[in-house]
């Protein structure tokens, strides 16, 4: 996935601000969201599924799904604010394209507009099988798009 413009952040520090957006939130935090990759207007980010992360049936809740697509994008958003600003999430909407399940799960979030009061992106939910091969496939589990709202 590639960010939807040639952005320049504001922040000159914006890597460091994804970090604490990324590190900083208790419940992220607790789920072990980890940052994959961060660039203007781009973050990628990666859970390993654990049980706790699981619905009755076995696979990741939706919850989960959403929280990762939500919080990716917020990252993403926040490589293109200025210092001292913060993104909240005003609205998104999210479809779960098929069950996830497997070892891991990778989001890609990327900026399709950006704006001072108001950013678009979307993330890309992918599913990583249990068992790892240079023939491994990720699966497209779900995708969001999302409206940050900068405060």
């Amino acid at each position: 996935m590639q960010p939807f413009g040639n952005f320049q952040p504001k922040n000159p520090d914006y890597v460091v601000e994804v970090q604490r957006v990324l590190t900083s939130a208790p419940f992220i935090q607790q789920l072990g969201l980890k940052a994959q990759q961060i660039s203007p207007g781009l973050c990628y980010s990666s859970l390993d599924i654990r049980e706790d992360h699981q619905q009755q049936d076995g696979f990741v809740h939706a919850g989960v799904q959403a929280t990762l697509c939500d919080h990716t994008a917020g990252a993403a958003g926040v490589t293109l604010i200025a210092e001292g600003k913060r993104v909240l999430t005003a609205e998104f909407k999210i479809n779960l394209l098929r069950p996830a399940s497997g070892r891991r799960l990778i989001c890609q979030s990327a900026v399709l507009k950006p704006g001072n009061t108001l950013i678009i992106a979307e993330s890309m939910l992918f599913a990583l099988p249990q068992e790892e091969s240079p023939e491994t496939e990720w699966s497209l589990v779900a995708k969001a798009t999302v409206t940050l709202a900068v405060v």
